[in-house]
């Protein structure tokens, strides 16, 4: 499962009604695990939030196992109700302080029964949802404020519905902006001017950072259930396309940059690397090439990678490149020529060769990894390398990325460092920074989920010193677990910043840690602050730094 699942679900944010249709294949039998209509319909909303990003709409899973009713029945109900209560080493998070037991008791018995089919969701759909808040024509001609936009953060408020944007230099919230449900990811124009922001509801969302007080001047609905999104960043297509990926329907949609206006839907449907046709290839992930005029679109399921050539939409041009099943995140190496992807459950990073447009390589990891973005740095021993933590083993993995000049490490696990615990989602350093930090946010382990590690990278045998970030806080003691979750640095990269991740009624707060000393610089802390999780520095994300 992923990060953005352990909190509560805030009941303002509206979801689709994706499972009101007909189940996929009408085969239930006498005996088989039911539901009242009432508990059904809870549990499959339950299901949507907090599920279905890891093991699929239609269960058939991916990040996580697959939870069709061949396979969950053996389990039986008893043996469901134990793990979604208390997670595993492997990832998945336990919900015992999220969910009550009958909602654990009913999720157990739905995942049980024949998964229902969501609909689709076509250009007529998206037309009508998107709106044109402030056209281009009516938007700043300059920028309206004095905040140094290098450094503001583009936070995620999972459960509010919302993100915050925070001034770095000053510590506080800029402004409080509406957007989609429990937002994946924000990601910035190739100016810097807009930030645009996808969440789990298919809600795209585009902010104008120039206003005085940044708002959105442009919305749509990509799909029902999304995570990705970029814009076009070669040089004569600044801005001038976005894109956004679907996991439901499994697709992706080319739009007007400045307008959001959708002008081309492209189905991931098909035929994974084995020959097999799958139903729900979701894409999980989209970067934009600096090198050439195309996004690279990773498609989950199927473990195709995709070079969309944009030059020319109407007569638009794929390469498709087969590497492993269940691609993920991954980020650019330090030249950014190569894409690095985790096909995590496949328990492989693929190295796409975007120059060249082909598959440089396919190194074997430790269970699971799950990069985020990764980490880039100068090994002392073998160069440049990029570097992926797990969700499946306490272990942070370092790849060769320099065939040039260190072809011996090239596309290689060169080393293992040990991280404090599994469960984790984001290593992070920054071309400033002597350190090297992970979390461990999935961890089942309450001491492992409050702290991060930290590696000196000019003394990696040294060993990490493991800080409890979560006690820097001063928050008050509540039975909400306060995990702590993506290390970010500000635009300077001698700062980086945690989220600490409670319940939807529980204090959270953004703690800010001196990279050089180690030692915390500031809290920010405010009731709006609602379940921070991910965030996002304009320069660092702009020019795509980690």
């Amino acid at each position: 499962m992923r990060w953005t699942r352990p909190a509560l679900w805030a009941a303002s944010v509206a979801i689709p009604a994706l499972f009101a249709l007909a189940p996929v294949s009408a085969s239930a039998q006498a005996g088989d695990p039911a539901l009242a209509k009432e508990a059904k319909d809870a549990s499959a909303k339950i299901y949507f939030e907090r599920c279905a990003g890891c093991h699929g709409v239609l269960r058939k899973g991916a990040t996580g196992k697959n939870l069709e009713p061949e396979a969950t029945k053996k389990l039986g109900q008893a043996r469901l109700e134990k793990i979604l209560a208390f997670g595993t080493e492997g990832g998945m998070p336990n919900f015992e302080d999220i969910l009550s037991k009958d909602e654990i008791k009913n999720l157990a018995t739905y995942i049980q029964m024949t998964p229902d089919a969501p609909p689709e969701w076509g250009m007529k759909d998206m037309k009508n949802s998107w709106k044109l808040v402030i056209p281009p024509e009516k938007r700043p001609t300059r920028k309206m404020n004095t905040v140094n936009l290098d450094n503001v953060f583009s936070v995620t408020l999972r459960d509010s519905g919302e993100v915050a944007l925070i001034d770095g230099d000053s510590k506080t919230i800029w402004n409080i902006v509406k957007t989609g449900y429990a937002v994946h990811i924000s990601r910035l124009s190739a100016s810097g001017r807009y930030v645009y922001v996808i969440g789990r509801d298919g809600k795209l969302d585009m902010i104008d950072l120039w206003m005085e007080k940044p708002e959105v001047v442009a919305t749509i609905k990509t799909g029902l259930d999304a995570r990705s999104v970029d814009t076009s960043k070669f040089k004569g297509f600044e801005d001038k396309y976005a894109i956004a990926g679907s996991y439901w329907p499994p697709q992706y949609v080319i739009m007007d940059g400045l307008t959001l206006e959708p002008l081309k839907i492209v189905s991931t449907r098909g035929n994974t690397i084995d020959g097999e046709y799958h139903p729900e290839p979701r894409v999980a992930s989209i970067v934009s090439s600096p090198i050439k005029p195309e996004w690279v679109v990773n498609v989950k399921e199927t473990g195709m990678i995709k070079l969309v050539d944009y030059t020319d939409i109407n007569n638009l041009k794929e390469t498709t490149i087969e590497s492993a099943k269940f691609l993920h995140d991954g980020g650019w190496d330090a030249s950014k020529r190569y894409f690095l992807v985790a096909a995590n459950a496949s328990d492989k990073v693929a190295v796409v060769d975007t120059r060249d447009g082909k598959l440089a390589a396919l190194v074997t990891t430790k269970p699971k990894p799950h990069p985020g973005r990764g980490a880039n740095f100068v090994h002392p021993k073998f160069g440049p390398v990029w570097a992926t933590s797990h969700l499946g083993s306490d272990v942070i993995t370092l790849i060769g990325t320099d065939p040039d000049k260190h072809p011996e490490s090239a596309w290689k696990v060169v080393a293992e460092l040990k991280n404090h615990g599994a469960g984790s989602l984001f290593v992070k350093t920054h071309p400033k920074s002597k350190n090297l930090w992970a979390d461990a946010p999935l961890n089942p382990d309450q001491e492992v989920l409050e702290s991060v590690t930290v590696f000196d990278i000019g003394n990696l045998d040294k060993g990490p010193e493991v800080i409890n970030i979560a006690k820097m806080a001063g928050l008050p003691e509540t039975k909400a677990l306060k995990r702590v979750v993506h290390g970010e640095y500000n635009a300077a990269g001698d700062e980086i910043w945690f989220s600490i991740w409670a319940g939807k009624t529980d204090p959270s707060a953004i703690v800010v840690v001196d990279d050089k000393t180690r030692k915390m610089k500031a809290v920010i802390k405010d009731p709006k602050l609602i379940t921070p999780t991910g965030k996002f520095n304009v320069l660092n994300t702009q020019h795509d730094i980690y």
